[in-house]
């Protein structure tokens, strides 16, 4: 948005932000401890060698938050970014803010390997996201929504609304909102209401007497859930080529009176609670997973309050007394320059219909042996087939499953499901193939975080079909991603397997990166099957050849390699170690890169998202670089290559380097075998290392570095990708 005069005016925050200052992002620095740089013999366990997981959780939302400034991207999609920052920081309130406020109220205060306590980070995440809201609201107001109206589009404040627009919002008040508003008085009869989770709600200041003869006082009047947050006004009543819109907060501080009728309304300020959305189920008191969860799921609406948010002319007695009613301290308060939903305005990606400000379609590619149109197992058994989305095309997938509900031939399908749309054609194919008498086993994963109510329809629906669906194991999630076909061909029986690092979902195929392995490679296929009987049954797994999982070989096998490029290293071998994750926090695989680094090994890792490893200290990890990349498409693959001493080894997995993944979770890691495709990923993962325009590399002091390429050509990994493999026009 170089055109933009707003914007010209607001840089890259630094830490100490304020109104000012510049805005700049991500100089933020998390998680340092006021320490001498550890010599090289120091105890790796050291805890200035660890940085706090939940500020580098933190830093990445700030990276993203930093791409809404980045004008390469188009002005909806930056929008887009700063909107998925709101998000992202609702979910770490609701879950890791919650999680630490949840180990103060029971007394038991456990620290990571970085050694802070809970109580220190809660006060550092105050301080961070205070700073980080406030640019967000900034670069809305002074940067997003101006340029917005340059292309036409404009969002109309109340006291800029023409005569003929103000007549059109009373009547839509009137029409829509007063007939489903449910103003709520304060008084001894009605007590502080419980408020819904994110719920958008004003606290309203009234003067007078009402119809029983109550002075007035307070009130809560809860927006009506069910109505959007952004109303598009009529064409007619629009500037001449411009699509204008009005929030639903403007529309009821506008009419608030109306609602409280003979009484005077001095003031009416809207707010937000976010709550404790974490569910908690006791393995050892819970007898049926999903009746237990369906509890869980209502008691999420109305979990302890962590965060209130409040418009920003909030008087102080008025936020006093809310947060007082949830029970918050003042850090847990954030005054906000704009709506306090500001997720809500994800609709106006939806309802707005400007490709010129989106960034331009493409068509996913299709490999080689798919292009023929024959069977898809008749190109499985020709060999294995590797896609990489979204550059290249899901429907592979769910057509591989289609074709299998269909072949007479089919006699059995397994399938793991952890996140899937509600509209899943990956579901309609195994109801299907269950309806037509298959034998269809799916395990579902009930407890995948904000999916479990879909989860829970998704296995009525398939049990319904005949289906037998399983809920995996109490204790440990199922995150694998592994799909498994028994079909009858000559000579007996076949077996094919899909293994993948994202979900089985079409939607999130078209914005995450991700490997998919179609493959029916017998020991593969042999060790999936093998893996299924381990979850559905109650026996130890027989000997898994190829495949390593989790919580059983994943995280030795892990360590044991990155040692072995260690021990080449010591005997002035090369060695090289490239990991892509989408985070890197359990200290023991931390502390074998310190190792393998300490021998000399070239350690590269692509960490989206937390990293507690700290990079360059001397004699420790001089050797790592870890670099982040943050663009279009959400990084997702986990992808690790080792050198082996010139007989390369690259494995993909549904497991990132976190402990959960490692010890509390069903995971699956598989190793390309095909010696062309290894190579292909090896390639794609060198693409992601010569990134100089969506790359930040972690920096020894927490804090993270944009890559620009200077006087050499701009190279976006992405871009790259996107342009070798997905269709061409």
């Amino acid at each position: 948005m170089s055109s933009s005069t707003s914007e010209a005016a607001i840089e890259r925050p630094t830490a100490e932000t304020n109104n000012d200052q510049p805005l700049r992002v991500n100089r933020t620095r998390t998680g340092i401890h006021a320490k001498s740089s550890p010599s090289q013999e120091t105890d790796l366990s050291d805890p200035a060698l660890y940085f706090n997981r939940e500020l580098s959780n933190l830093q990445f939302n700030i990276r993203v938050l930093e791409q809404a400034l980045d004008d390469s991207h188009p002005l909806l999609d930056r929008l887009m970014f700063l909107l998925i920052f709101s998000s992202n920081l609702d979910e770490f309130f609701e879950i890791r803010v919650a999680g630490l406020k949840h180990q103060l109220d029971l007394g038991r205060e456990q620290t990571g390997a970085d050694g802070m306590s809970p109580r220190r980070v809660l006060t550092e995440i105050s301080r961070i996201v205070h700073e980080q809201v406030e640019c967000q609201y900034r670069l809305l107001n002074e940067a997003l929504i101006p340029a917005l109206e340059e292309q036409g589009l404009r969002f109309r404040r109340r006291d800029n609304w023409t005569e003929a627009q103000a007549a059109w919002v009373r009547d839509y008040f009137e029409d829509e909102i007063v007939p489903v508003i449910s103003p709520i008085g304060l008084d001894p009869s009605h007590p502080f209401p419980r408020l819904v989770n994110k719920s958008l709600n004003f606290i309203v200041e009234l003067e007078g007497k009402d119809a029983f003869g109550r002075e007035g006082g307070m009130a809560i009047l809860p927006a009506p859930r069910s109505l959007p947050r952004l109303i598009a006004l009529p064409p007619e009543l629009c500037s001449e080529d411009y699509s204008e819109y009005v929030f639903l907060s403007s529309m009821i501080h506008a009419h608030a009176d109306s609602v409280f009728p003979g009484m005077q309304v001095r003031g009416c300020y809207q707010f937000r609670l976010t709550r404790n959305a974490d569910l908690s189920v006791d393995p050892e008191e819970v007898s049926d997973l999903a009746s237990a969860l369906r509890g869980e799921l209502l008691a999420r609406r109305y979990g302890s309050g962590v965060r209130l948010e409040v418009a920003d002319n909030c008087p102080d007695d008025l936020a006093a007394f809310l947060l007082e009613q949830f029970e918050l301290d003042e850090q847990d308060l954030y005054r906000v320059n704009g709506p306090v939903n500001l997720t809500r305005m994800m609709s106006v990606l939806n309802v707005v219909e400007r490709p010129d400000l989106r960034y331009r379609p493409f068509t996913p590619g299709l490999p080689k042996p798919l292009k023929k149109g024959d069977s898809l197992f008749s190109a499985i058994s020709d060999g294995d087939i590797l896609l990489h989305h979204p550059f290249q095309a899901f429907s592979p997938v769910e057509e591989l499953l289609a074709e299998a509900a269909r072949d007479p031939n089919v006699l059995a399908i397994k399938q793991t499901l952890y996140r899937t749309g509600a509209d899943s054609q990956i579901v309609s194919a195994l109801v299907e193939a269950a309806r037509s008498g298959k034998e269809v086993t799916v395990v579902i994963e009930l407890r995948a975080r904000f999916d479990e109510a879909d989860n829970l329809q998704l296995a009525s629906r398939l049990q319904e079909a005949g289906a037998i669906v399983i809920y995996g194991v109490m204790a440990y999630k199922t995150h694998a991603k592994m799909m498994h076909i028994v079909r009858r061909e000559k000579g007996g029986l076949r077996y094919y397997a899909h293994l993948g690092t994202g979900n089985y979902h079409s939607k999130t195929a078209r914005l995450y990166t991700d490997y998919s392995l179609l493959t029916a490679n017998e020991k593969l296929c042999e060790d999936v099957h093998k893996v299924f009987q381990q979850l559905s049954g109650m026996g130890k797994a027989r000997h898994i050849e190829t495949l390593l999982h989790a919580p059983f070989t994943l995280h030795e096998r892990l360590v044991e390699m990155i040692e072995r490029e260690a021990m080449y290293a010591e005997k002035g071998k090369r060695a090289h170690v490239i990991i892509k994750c989408n985070s890197l926090t359990e200290p023991r695989l931390i502390r074998a890169l310190y190792r393998a680094s300490k021998a000399g090994v070239e350690c590269d890792l692509i960490i989206r998202g937390m990293c507690c490893l700290r990079p360059g200290v001397p004699g420790i990890s001089e050797n790592i670089r870890v670099r982040s990349i943050v663009g279009r498409f959400l990084e997702h693959t986990r992808v690790f290559y080792f050198h082996n001493d010139g007989k390369p080894e690259v494995w993909a997995s549904s497991a990132d380097f976190m402990e959960r993944n490692m010890f509390h979770r069903v995971e699956t890691c598989f190793p390309l075998l095909d010696k062309k495709l290894a190579a292909r990923v090896r390639k794609d993962l060198e693409t992601y290392l010569v990134d100089n325009c969506q790359s930040w590399l972690l920096q020894p002091d927490g804090s993270y570095i944009q890559q620009h390429p200077g006087d050499g050509a701009p190279i976006s990994a992405q871009e790259t990708l996107l342009y070798a493999y997905a269709a061409k026009a």
